[in-house]
């Protein structure tokens, strides 16, 4: 399962999402489709539901959506705004 990080606030706007560090002061826009990604990631913590939510959503071949998703996937982690959740309620960084 995924969190965001406990420094990252985030807003919907009409085109997706806008996330900001809090404390370094950063701040990312996610498109629609980015955004589609990390709210199944944050609801069902799995890449596969994600994957599954971008199919129904486009018409396009489930292999191409699973290397889109871990494509946001690795890019949220790797800016700090997506932690994985630990099964014991403690996070840790990484994907």
């Amino acid at each position: 399962m995924y969190t965001l990080a406990s420094e990252i606030s985030c807003a919907r706007t009409d085109y997706g999402m806008v996330l900001l560090d809090e404390v370094k002061g950063r701040y990312w826009t996610l498109n629609p489709t980015g955004t589609l990604v990390l709210d199944s990631l944050l609801g069902e913590g799995r890449p596969a539901d994600a994957v599954a939510a971008l199919m129904q959503e486009f018409n396009a071949e489930e292999n191409v959506m699973a290397a889109d998703v871990h494509s946001v996937i690795d890019d949220l982690v790797s800016a700090g705004i997506l932690v994985q959740a630990m099964t014991d309620g403690g996070t840790r960084t990484g994907g």
